[in-house]
C-alpha cells in the first residue's frame, strides 16, 4: 500500500520546455556574447522572438534535441550539468583549433579554474583565428564514451587530453566554469527581477525577461490540483523531489494554488542538494540519480544533511513509498532507496521513453501524472 509520493516538477508537473530553451540560450550567449568569449557579438541579443529561440536551440542541442537525449539517456538530469557538458565540449573544440600555435596558453587555461575572465582572454585570442563553433559534433564525440552521470565531466578531461595533448582534471565536479553557466541560465530563466534572489549575484547581462512567469503544466492546472486534494484526502503524505531551485519551484506553485497541499518541509530543490554538497569534506555531487533529493523529501528538510547521506539504503518500507518521475535518474534513485517507481511519459522523449522504462523495469508507467491516482485506495 503506497503511504507517501514523491513527485518530481519537470517533465512530471510541469513542462522542461522552457529550461531547456534556457539552456540553448546560455550556451549562445558563452559562445557569442561580449560579456563571455565573444566569437560573434553581433548575434546576441536579449530579447529573441520564439521562432529565433527554436532556431537556437535546434542548432545548440540538435533538430530533434539529440544531445539532450543523450545526456538524459546516460542519467544526467539538471539542465546546469547539460550546459556544462555542452558549453565545455564546445570550448574543448575551439581550441582544438588553434592548439598548434598556443599549446602553452591553453595547457596554462585548463591547469587553473576557468573563470569569466579566463572566458574573456580564451575570447580575445580566439578572436585573432578564424575558428568555427561545431554543435552537431557532440553526439559523435560521446556516443562511444561509456560513462554516465557526473563522470561524463571526467570524459571532457579525456577528450581534452586526445585533441588538445592536455593533461587536465579542470572540468571534473562542479567548478568555476559550471558557476559561470549555472548564473547565465539562471539570468535567462528566472528574468533580472529575481537573477539576485535566485544565484545571491547580480546579473552579468541586463535586459532578459525571463521565462517564470509562463510556465506550462502537463496536464490541466484544476486536474493536477484536484490530483493533490484527493491524495491529501486519502491519507498518502506527499513531497516534492526536484533539480528546480526553491524559487522557481515555490512561485510557480503559488500561482497555481498547488502550495496549499504540501508540507514545505518536504518540498526539496536544488538550493537544498548544493547547500549539502557545498558541506561536504570531499566535494561530490548529489544531484540525481544519487538518492538524496528523495531521501531528504521523504524524511523533511529539518532533518540533517548527515542524516539523509547516511541513512541505510533500502529504506525500511521502501514499498510504501512511490516516486513519479520522467528520467531515468529519477529511476534510478528510486531503485537505489528501494522505493516504487512511476514512470510518466511527458518528459522530453515523450511516449518514446516508454521502451527504456520497460527495459529498465519502471513499476508503472503512465501516459501523465493524472493516472497516479489509479493507484491509491481511499480510506
Amino acid at each position: 500500500m503506497i503511504k507517501t509520493i514523491l513527485f518530481d516538477v519537470d517533465g512530471v508537473l510541469l513542462s522542461e520546455e522552457h529550461y531547456f530553451d534556457a539552456s540553448a540560450l546560455t550556451v549562445w550567449e558563452l559562445s557569442h556574447s561580449n560579456n563571455y568569449l565573444a566569437l560573434a557579438p553581433e548575434k546576441f541579443k536579449t530579447d529573441y522572438s520564439e521562432a529565433e529561440i527554436k532556431r537556437i536551440r535546434e542548432t545548440v542541442f540538435g533538430t530533434n534535441d539529440e544531445v539532450l537525449k543523450l545526456m538524459k539517456s546516460r542519467g544526467l538530469n539538471a539542465n546546469w550539468d547539460m550546459i556544462y557538458l555542452s558549453f565545455g565540449h564546445q570550448l574543448i573544440h575551439l581550441l582544438s583549433q588553434i592548439k598548434e600555435n598556443e599549446s602553452n596558453k591553453i595547457n596554462s587555461w585548463l591547469q587553473e579554474p576557468i573563470t569569466r575572465e579566463v572566458l574573456l582572454e580564451i575570447g580575445r585570442v580566439l578572436h585573432t583565428y578564424s575558428v568555427n563553433l561545431d554543435f552537431n559534433i557532440f553526439v559523435s564525440d560521446f556516443e562511444h564514451s561509456t560513462e554516465t552521470k557526473q563522470e561524463l565531466f571526467n570524459y571532457l578531461n579525456q577528450l581534452a587530453s586526445v585533441q588538445l595533448g592536455v593533461t587536465t582534471k579542470i572540468f571534473s565536479g562542479i567548478g568555476a566554469l559550471w558557476s559561470v553557466c549555472e548564473h547565465v541560465c539562471q539570468e535567462w530563466y528566472v528574468g533580472d527581477e529575481n537573477v539576485e534572489k535566485s544565484t545571491g549575484r547580480p546579473s552579468v547581462q541586463l535586459g532578459k525577461k525571463g521565462f517564470l512567469a509562463n510556465e506550462t503544466t502537463l496536464a490541466g492546472q484544476v486536474e493536477i490540483n484536484a490530483l493533490f486534494t484527493f491524495l491529501n484526502e486519502s491519507g498518502v503524505k506527499i513531497g516534492i523531489g526536484t533539480g528546480r531551485p526553491e524559487l522557481e519551484t515555490i512561485q510557480p506553485f503559488h500561482h497555481l494554488n498547488w502550495l496549499q497541499h504540501f508540507d514545505i518541509n518536504h518540498i526539496v530543490t536544488a538550493d537544498d542538494v548544493l547547500k549539502a554538497e557545498k558541506g561536504l569534506t570531499e566535494r561530490r555531487s548529489l544531484s540525481k540519480p544519487d538518492p538524496f533529493t528523495y531521501i531528504m523529501g521523504l524524511k523533511g528538510r529539518e532533518t540533517s544533511v548527515e542524516d539523509c547521506l547516511n541513512t541505510s539504503l533500502p529504506i525500511a518500507n521502501g514499498e510504501e513509498v512511490l516516486v513519479v518521475g520522467d528520467s531515468l535518474a529519477d529511476l534510478l534513485a528510486a531503485r537505489k532507496m528501494g522505493c516504487q517507481f512511476a514512470a510518466v511519459l511527458t518528459g522530453l522523449s515523450g511516449k518514446d521513453a516508454r521502451s527504456d522504462f520497460e527495459k529498465y523495469e519502471a513499476d508503472y508507467i503512465f501516459d501523465n501524472v493524472l493516472d497516479i491516482k489509479n493507484l491509491i485506495v481511499r480510506k
